[in-house]
């Protein structure tokens, strides 16, 4: 009869004979710290990271703190911005939070889309499924800052052009327009200043702040100002 085979030969490699199941009744070893009986099967899982989402969602082509939110994180991961072209931008910087939280620095030339990318040091990674980051120029004032113009008080204003690059719409942030006067929001750029002055009795300047908005939800600021004129200083002559 052959030598009988001992589990313990097995293990340290001594024989490479098979052990039916029935001879390791009872007997398991432990893997991931679970328990499993010998004879049977496990799964050995990879623990990789996730990404559940960023913000800001949308940046300029500015170095810009990215803060990303997931889990399994490992300090400290490696983050890439990879473009809808496949360009591939590595993180400024990392900072690594938590398991659950890191913020990384870009700063992105191109305009565009991009998916995260996340790398632990175990080499273990996930890109985001969709394009999480836009890259987006802040709508871009053409309309000069300051005076709009004198009018005089019960004067149709005509129609006053705010344009902005890229904006999708405008709105007034703060300050007062003269009264009868109608900001009206347009969608391609510019914006209109229009009505009949209503309401003033003496010369008075407006001040105000419009801002404009483009479709992703970027803004950008200017301050105007408009003169109401009253009485003499709205004639031509002397009676």
């Amino acid at each position: 009869m052959g030598k009988a085979r001992t589990l313990a030969n097995l293990v340290s490699g001594a024989s490479t004979s098979t052990l039916p199941n029935s001879a390791l009744t009872n007997s398991s070893i432990t893997i991931n710290s679970s328990a499993v009986s010998l004879g049977g099967s496990t799964t050995v899982g990879e623990t990789k990271p996730t990404v559940t989402g960023i913000s800001p969602s949308v940046i300029t082509n500015d170095a810009t703190n990215i803060t990303i939110t997931g889990t399994n994180f490992v300090s400290v991961p490696t983050v890439e911005a990879i473009s809808s072209t496949g360009a591939i931008t590595r993180a400024n910087s990392v900072t690594f939070s938590s398991a659950t939280s890191i913020v990384a620095n870009f700063t992105l030339a191109t305009d565009g889309t991009y998916f995260i990318r996340v790398e632990n040091n175990d080499g273990l990674a996930v890109r985001t499924g969709s394009a999480l980051l836009t890259v987006s120029d802040l709508p871009a004032w053409t309309t000069s800052a300051g005076s709009l113009g004198a009018f005089a008080a019960g004067a149709s204003f005509g129609t006053i052009n705010l344009t902005a690059t890229d904006s999708t719409s405008m709105s007034k942030t703060s300050g007062t327009l003269p009264g009868g006067m109608t900001l009206n929001s347009g969608g391609s750029g510019t914006s209109t200043l229009t009505g009949t002055e209503s309401g003033a009795t003496a010369e008075t300047t407006y001040n105000f702040t419009i801002r404009a908005t483009d479709a992703q939800g970027q803004t950008a600021d200017r301050a105007f100002s408009i003169t109401i004129t009253v009485g003499i200083n709205n004639s031509g002559q002397f009676n």
